[in-house]
């Protein structure tokens, strides 16, 4: 119990000190501030930057493998792979009938051009051959997809993305329309949820069709991407190797020689980009410290300052009867309470940043209770690691010396 009233006393005495020198107070307050609001301010941008890249690496799906002539993440350079041997729709019929742990395999291939309807255009619209399997979670939000009969036929049929519904049917329903592609008429039968942006490009500019009609209209001698849905998320690893076994098979791999395709997936870009926010996590916490370095030496300087100018204050106190703890304890709470003082409004500037920032560019920002600790961890330990010194030189001053101090 006495404990707790000493400790409010020094508090009530520390804030009347804080009280009587405003200025000089907040003036010491900047460093702290602008050390924490710095680490909050870039962690919350990152926290952000994490959740979305999360959700978009999820939207692609995280229980599938993409087999691909060229790794997604490498050391080699993209002519060390130049040579290798395009992947083709024999692949994919080996994977269909030797997988067993694949609940679909879906072939794609892509090329990038201008749909037409009526006198309406869109550049840049991703064409995307393929079949009927079911490799991710999006689906039609009007009208179908492409069923078997669609491929099995090659039929002109296309399913389009939103953002195309939106720029060129803006005023009618798009199902049953006809979309004009590389002069071909395709018969609109659904048009794709929306599914926003994934690495800066959108996924909503496309138009699906069936691969046998990709292939008439662009021939077939072109580089075919794979995708393999894994019946169970616990079985990627196995999945992998049957993948690995029956493409090395196909394509006449010689035992010892690397493979010639890559199976990526979806994790390896998550641990890339993991490793670079990495890097920014910790250039946060350099410039913070830094800044609560600085900061830090403030709170230093104006504490010998105070007990300078409040000698003749600390020797009355000693000459009634107060002990070196209570004045190490006074001084010690001021030092704290200025730098977690100067943490909170550094919480608070570095959310606002983030938000700030949130508010006028794509990026997100998202409130960390992590940040939130990490920020009051920090001035805590400035203002008890650089208020100490000047709190116990306060405590051992000679009570004769400084009752004649003027």
């Amino acid at each position: 119990m006495r404990f707790f009233i000493e400790a409010f006393e020094g508090f009530r005495i520390a804030m009347g000190a804080l009280g009587a020198n405003k200025l000089r107070a907040f003036l010491t307050l900047l460093g702290i501030i602008v050390g924490v609001s710095t680490v909050i301010g870039i962690i919350s941008l990152t926290d952000g930057l994490d959740v979305a890249f999360g959700e978009q690496i999820s939207a692609l799906g995280s229980d599938v493998l993409y087999i691909n002539k060229y790794p997604w993440v490498g050391r080699e350079s993209w002519e060390a792979y130049r040579n290798r041997k395009d992947i083709t729709m024999d692949e994919v019929d080996a994977l269909k009938k030797f997988g067993t742990l694949f609940e679909a395999v879906s072939p794609t291939v892509q090329t990038r051009r201008t749909v037409k309807y009526r006198n309406r255009s869109l550049e840049n619209v991703t064409i995307v051959g393929t079949d009927d399997s079911r490799t991710s979670g999006v689906y039609p939000q009007f009208g179908r997809d492409l069923n078997p009969l669609d491929v099995a036929n090659r039929r002109q049929v296309c399913v389009i993305g939103y953002d195309v519904a939106e720029k060129l049917f803006t005023d009618t329903d798009p199902i049953g329309k006809y979309l004009k592609i590389s002069g071909r008429n395709y018969l609109v039968i659904g048009v794709m949820e929306k599914q926003g942006d994934v690495f800066g490009q959108t996924l909503d500019q496309e138009a699906k069709i069936p691969i046998g009609a990709f292939f008439k209209m662009y021939g077939r001698n072109r580089n075919i991407s794979i995708q393999v849905k894994v019946k169970d998320p616990l079985l990627m690893e196995e999945a992998r190797d049957e993948i690995r076994g029956i493409l090395r098979r196909v394509r006449t791999v010689p035992p010892g020689e690397e493979d010639d395709f890559a199976i990526n997936q979806m994790d390896m870009i998550m641990r890339m980009y993991q490793s670079l926010t990495g890097g920014l996590y910790a250039a946060a916490v350099g410039v913070g410290a830094i800044s609560l370095l600085v900061g830090g030496i403030g709170i230093m300087n104006i504490m010998l300052v105070s007990v300078t100018e409040r000698t003749r204050e600390i020797g009355i106190r000693k000459a009634i009867g107060a002990k070196r703890r209570n004045l190490l304890w006074q001084f010690l709470i001021e030092s704290v309470m200025i730098s977690l003082i100067g943490g909170v409004i550094g919480i608070a500037a570095g959310f606002g940043l983030g938000k700030l920032v949130a508010s006028v560019s794509p990026l997100p920002a998202a409130v960390s209770p992590l940040a939130v600790l990490l920020g009051m961890g920090f001035s805590s330990a400035v203002g008890i690691f650089f208020g100490i010194y000047p709190a116990s030189k306060a405590a051992r001053l000679d009570p004769i010396v400084a009752l004649r101090h003027e």
